[in-house]
């Protein structure tokens, strides 16, 4: 299939002009990061997305994950245009929050008792919270390479010092400028997939430790899954010593499965949080779980507050897309998965026919290439060895000629994405693999 190389001196000129008003004339810093420049997008529909120049893009980035049932879901807009006339915000309650919180209840193992915020870096800070309330203690684990939200106590490891015989715990490294020092004090930074390290640093320090938290397949870094049993034992390790078991389902969840990771894998934890595909694109998220944590929030005793949690819209669309993705026994995630494990076997078919080491990691809903060993990455230090230049080139070409993954490899697959899609893809990423 020919392909043609695309221009961007619209998108060029619109950044030159933003610079001068949105500082780096971008509004989140992950966006700094675009290929080959920040793009500016008139529209997204469906599986596309169409930039100012009049470039048609296949669109894998989805958001960074949100757009679960593709851009502008007739069914997610129709339930918010009718909510419009409703009102926005209360300062008090409304029948969809029950009937949103009815549902992941449903659908979600974890889900005693919920609690509707706006991000899902927020969530995560009520969990830590909650966690060390319940328990008296003050430490959390987390894992390098993972990422759980912007603010300073868990901006640690996502990207840290690459190397052989790093110690364990691993030496927590703050990931901007202005984060307060004191926040290293709070956190054990452990390498993933590690059972062993879990174990001793558990046995040396578990009467401090709140709270482990951690994304159930390593999203944020790889599209990584957990070593068999590694979820299992972190559950028996948490029971054991009175640690809170947090899983960051903020990418899985809704994605994996409608239950998230945690149904997919048969492991409930004890809170879990969710956001992104959760509403199809608009901002919500969640926090549930076991009811005894849950209620602390409850009876007011721990803060959890937000000036916009469970405004109308929102909360309406999040309804509409849990309701479009649980119907018809799940099939719109039985096509993701389908649609998306017809790409895997097409780039790994790419790799072997163009004599390349492209490779990919994770699943239908979400996975990454990467160019190294074939099963190589387990956890974020194997997978910065990989060739991290190269995959860029071929990032870059590949939004060059129309198909757009996020920057750091991840490819997401939506329910609007179809067989000619998948066609087209790989047709452009053999040219890409080939230059």
């Amino acid at each position: 299939m020919p392909v043609t190389t695309f221009a961007f001196d619209a998108s060029a000129a619109y950044n030159s002009d933003a610079a001068r008003s949105v500082a780096g004339a971008v509004n989140s810093n992950v966006r700094l990061a675009g290929a080959p420049m920040p793009l500016c997008f008139e529209r997204g529909e469906g599986a596309y997305l169409f930039d100012i120049d009049g470039n048609r893009y296949i669109d894998y980035a989805l958001g960074m994950g949100p757009t679960i049932l593709g851009h502008a879901p007739k069914p997610v807009c129709d339930a918010v245009a009718n909510s419009l006339s409703l009102g926005q915000m209360f300062a008090g309650q409304h029948r969809a929050e029950l009937e949103l919180a009815q549902l992941l209840q449903t659908h979600i193992p974890s889900a005693a008792l919920t609690r509707v915020g706006m991000s899902g870096s927020e969530m995560v800070q009520a969990a830590l919270r909650v966690s060390r309330a319940f328990t008296g203690k003050r430490k959390f684990i987390k894992f390098e390479g993972q990422y759980h939200g912007w603010y300073d106590n868990v901006l640690i490891s996502h990207a840290p010092q690459v190397g052989d015989g790093l110690p364990v715990p691993r030496e927590p490294h703050l990931e901007s400028r202005g984060q307060a020092e004191s926040v290293k004090a709070d956190v054990l930074v452990l390498p993933w997939n590690d059972v062993g390290a879990l174990e001793a640093v558990i046995a040396a320090h578990g009467h401090d430790i709140a709270a482990i938290i951690t994304e159930p397949a390593m999203c944020n870094t790889g599209v990584i899954a957990p070593r068999a049993g590694y979820l299992e034992r972190m559950r028996e390790l948490c029971t054991a010593n009175n640690i809170i078991f947090v899983f960051d389902e903020v990418i899985t969840g809704f994605r994996l499965a409608l239950g998230g990771a945690q149904q997919r894998f048969g492991i409930t934890p004890d809170l879990s949080t969710f956001a992104k595909a959760m509403a199809g694109g608009f901002p919500v998220a969640a926090l549930v779980g076991r009811a005894d944590l849950m209620q602390m929030f409850g009876t007011g005793g721990v803060n959890h507050s937000g000036t916009y949690n469970s405004n109308v819209q929102s909360v309406v669309a999040a309804i509409a897309t849990i309701r479009e993705l649980a119907a018809n026994g799940g099939a719109a995630l039985g096509h993701v998965d389908t649609i998306g494990n017809q790409l895997i076997d097409g780039l790994r078919k790419l790799g072997r026919d163009t004599g390349s080491n492209l490779q990919v990691s994770g699943y239908g809903c979400a996975m990454n290439t990467y160019f190294g060993e074939p099963d190589s990455v387990v956890d974020y230090q194997s997978y910065r060895k990989t060739d991290t230049a190269r995959l860029q080139r071929f990032l870059a070409a590949l939004v060059n000629d129309g198909v757009r993954p996020t920057s750091r490899g991840t490819w997401f697959v939506s329910a609007a994405h179809s067989g000619t899609d998948i066609e087209e893809t790989l047709a452009i990423a053999r040219n890409a693999l080939m230059a």
